[in-house]
């Protein structure tokens, strides 16, 4: 593995979207807003505060429009909402409170038809036409490779089909290309070289990378990734997250988790652990659980912190 760790890395707080998304508990709009209060608070500025698609499908993100209209000003703050076609597009510029539209192509047809409804290669087109619509409303696109590192459905995933819609995507001009293990079967090897390919491959874009930790391998992943030339990481307070349309996906790996880890390793990420430790257990009463993460539960190291 290429040796490339920096001395920061950008992180994206996905927990009002993806960490919210696949819980059947409504969860009120005043308590997804605390939530991206709280992530400012502890210094998120990317946040991903909600996803623009049809409400029949993810119940839980009917209150879009409801949350834009409620989101702080912030000008340091940037907001993503994620969409997966035209009209989720439409609708997120609207609210003219969106700076970001994330969109979402997937390395499989039959995933991609089971989360949007049409083939792998749609999906591309798709999400290159997202970038170009927020170009043209003068904001920024970004796009995610779900299913980076495998399939629900279909297994194993080629690299270099990754490789290529990622080149791909990189022509439309998004800020950046993530890269999805959106059931939580990577492994650090895996990620390495993957995510050394498409940092080649699209450079000088960065690459984000977006990681569940259903199999106990997600901060290992993050480390690899970031050792492979990666420089942002989404990640979710309390580890909470997962997909309707993936069966067997799990939680997000955890933002106070990886925070933990990183500041430790002296890479900043400018994120205050003790609110996002405070966020997590507020989370966890919303919730009436206790949540995934793993640092919340534990004696903050050294004493002091």
């Amino acid at each position: 593995m290429t040796d490339l760790y920096t001395s920061k890395v950008e992180m994206v707080e996905v927990s009002p979207r993806d960490g919210l998304q696949n819980e059947k508990r409504e969860i009120a709009t005043a308590d997804k807003l605390e939530l991206i209060g709280r992530a400012i608070a502890a210094g998120s500025r990317r946040i991903e505060v909600t996803s623009f698609v049809n409400p029949r499908a993810v119940p839980q993100m009917a209150d879009a429009e409801a949350v834009c209209a409620g989101l702080p000003e912030r000008n340091e703050v940037t907001y993503i909402g994620l969409v997966m076609n035209q009209r989720g597009a439409d609708r997120a510029l609207a609210t003219g409170r969106i700076d970001q539209l994330g969109a979402v192509a997937v390395a499989t047809d039959t995933f991609a038809m089971a989360n949007q409804g049409q083939t792998s290669d749609g999906s591309v087109e798709a999400a290159k036409a997202i970038i170009t619509a927020a170009r043209k409303a003068g904001r920024t696109g970004q796009v995610t490779i779900a299913a980076s590192f495998g399939c629900p459905f279909e297994g194993e995933v080629d690299e270099a089909r990754v490789v290529a819609m990622a080149s791909a995507i990189a022509a439309a001009g998004p800020v950046e290309i993530g890269l999805a293990d959106t059931i939580g079967v990577a492994n650090p090897a895996h990620v390495a070289r993957l995510v050394a390919q498409v940092r080649d491959a699209v450079a000088p874009l960065p690459v984000r990378v977006h990681f569940h930790n259903t199999r106990g391998t997600g901060l290992a992943n993050v480390w690899a990734a970031l050792g492979a030339g990666a420089t942002i990481v989404d990640a979710a307070i309390g580890g909470l997250g997962g997909c309707p349309f993936a069966p067997g996906a799990a939680g997000n790996v955890a933002t106070e988790d990886v925070t933990y880890m990183l500041e430790r390793a002296g890479i900043a990420t400018g994120l205050d652990l003790s609110r996002l430790v405070e966020t997590n257990h507020w989370l966890a009463g919303v919730m009436d659980r206790r949540l995934p993460a793993m640092v919340a539960h534990t004696p903050a190291f050294p004493a002091s912190a």
